[in-house]
């Protein structure tokens, strides 16, 4: 398996001021004050402000036009309603469409319309209700559908032992929690009580959850801005990003990225941790030595180095765990997403055994922490895993995507450049490849094209169309999607 690397900006443009029909039915009564007020603080800007962005733009004209154009009274209805009882928030609400249905690759909005999906928020490595999944919860339920806290289950305990033995090393020990948010708070502080200290260093542009201890060691502007101190001691540091490196790699990666990790690890000499995503889910995958320079550092300066595999776990890469594809081994990974099947929320902490060292302390303490339903899930899950030999078809057609995209940049000018690791895979677009101007309203043009022709996808950092389909996709749905993605490039750079 090639790691195919490289990495784009994260950002994305929001039409300033511009708020969707959606937003205007709501009288605002709880943002009267100017300070409090959202579409004031857009109104306030530029017409094209540019913010950090996980995701593609909820309030844009883009958005608006499909709203138009693509829903019926009866969907319009139902977008109302909700826009007028969930708080509004950046990515998320407004929504998009409405949902009755998923089964597979395949999504079905309130008016029989289906997509395939290539989003997924990456839960969905086996598909949307898989049988077998499906299945196991039903007898989980009839059986013990809820474990109050101070007792065990068995299928927790069955969970946590597969976890331990499917996680290479001495990574065998494991906590549970609701969420990967959860998770990666329960990593921060198992890494304080461990090693005595305080500080971490992470990546700008990393995303690890959206509560503030999440977003202190994330690099999201979007997430941090204009909330307040966040946790004092979470050092940042440049991702490895060859078009865009301080070092001047010129897209040659000689590692002085991963470098500067030590020389940060060095000058603050009381480092707990080093915490990252393995490969960011754009993806920017970084080149085949980076982490084990990242973990010969830790290793030097007492630092642990913790890896958050949320979105991409559990075979998304074409191996179980992703860091295997780097001949490390972490002291800590947390998973998450497709660990509940698809189903249930379920997050895991997996660490190594000379890390259970804190017994006094409460780490998670979660209501959910051994859901005995999700735990059966997400066994359930495992099971479809390696029965079906899904990891090898993500490998298999990874690299088929990956062959078939190269193509497709050499046919569309609007490609910059493409990566891929298995089923994560990225495509980048471009108005000029030379100056890197990155094509953010033709992604969004591209993006909303491909859901009216039955596919849907992610768009991130403005200028990326991120595709994430369940590992159970076959060749022929995989050429029907980039069928689709290659008549939305073509009608884009025709207009």
């Amino acid at each position: 398996m090639n790691l195919e690397w490289a990495a784009g900006e994260e950002q994305s443009v929001v039409h300033g001021g511009q708020a969707s029909r959606f937003e205007k039915i709501q009288s605002d009564p709880g943002c009267k004050h100017k300070h409090m007020d959202p579409h004031q603080r857009l109104s306030d800007k530029s017409s094209q402000e540019i913010v950090p962005s996980e995701g593609d733009v909820n309030r844009s004209p883009f958005r608006e036009e499909w709203l138009q154009n693509h829903t019926g009274a009866e969907t319009r209805h139902w977008l109302e309603e909700d826009a007028k009882y969930f708080l509004h928030q950046s990515l998320s609400t407004p929504c998009l469409n409405v949902l009755q249905h998923c089964e597979g690759i395949y999504l079905e909005d309130l008016e029989g319309r289906r997509y395939m999906d290539f989003h997924g928020n990456n839960v969905h490595q086996a598909g949307f209700a898989h049988p077998r999944v499906i299945q196991a919860i039903k007898d989980q339920l009839d059986k013990l559908s809820f474990c109050t806290r101070r007792y065990t289950n068995i299928p927790a305990i069955q969970l946590a032992k597969k976890l331990a033995e499917l996680a290479p090393g001495d990574l065998n020990k494991v906590l549970f929690a609701p969420g990967g948010t959860s998770a990666i708070g329960m990593a921060l502080k198992l890494a304080r009580a461990a090693t005595g200290r305080f500080k971490t260093i992470s990546m700008w542009d990393s995303f690890h959850g959206a509560s503030l201890d999440a977003i202190s060691i994330g690099g999201e502007a979007l997430f941090r801005q204009g909330i307040g101190p966040l946790l004092p001691g979470t050092e940042h540091v440049p991702p490895p990003d060859p078009a865009h490196c301080p070092w001047g790699c010129a897209g040659t990666c000689n590692l002085k990225c991963a470098e500067y990790i030590e020389y940060v690890l060095e000058k603050e000499g009381d480092t707990a941790a080093v915490i990252a995503e393995t490969v960011r889910s754009t993806p920017y995958i970084p080149p085949p030595d980076y982490w084990r320079v990242v973990r010969e550092a830790c290793d030097r300066h007492g630092a642990l180095l913790i890896l958050d595999e949320i979105p991409h776990c559990l075979g998304r890469t074409g191996k179980m765990f992703t860091f295997e594809h780097y001949g490390i081994i972490p002291d800590m990974v947390v998973i998450g997403k497709g660990l509940g099947g698809a189903v249930f929320p379920l997050a895991a902490l997996i660490v190594r055994e000379s890390l259970d060292c804190v017994p006094e302390r409460a780490l998670g303490h979660y209501t959910h922490e051994k859901n005995p339903v999700a735990c059966a899930a997400a066994l359930a899950l495992i099971e479809v895993l390696e029965s079906e030999n899904l990891l090898e078809n993500a490998r298999r057609l990874g690299d088929y995507a990956l062959e078939r995209m190269h193509a497709m940049k050499v046919r569309h000018p609007l490609i910059g450049d493409v990566r891929g690791l298995g089923l994560l895979m990225g495509i980048e677009l471009l108005k000029d490849r030379a100056t890197r101007e990155r094509a953010t309203p033709e992604a969004e043009q591209v993006m909303y094209a491909a859901l009216a022709k039955g596919l849907s996808f992610k768009v991130t950092m403005g200028n990326i169309l991120t595709l994430t389909p369940p590992l159970t996709i076959t060749q022929p749905q995989l050429d029907t999607a980039f069928d689709i993605l290659e008549d939305c490039l073509r009608e884009i750079e025709q207009t």
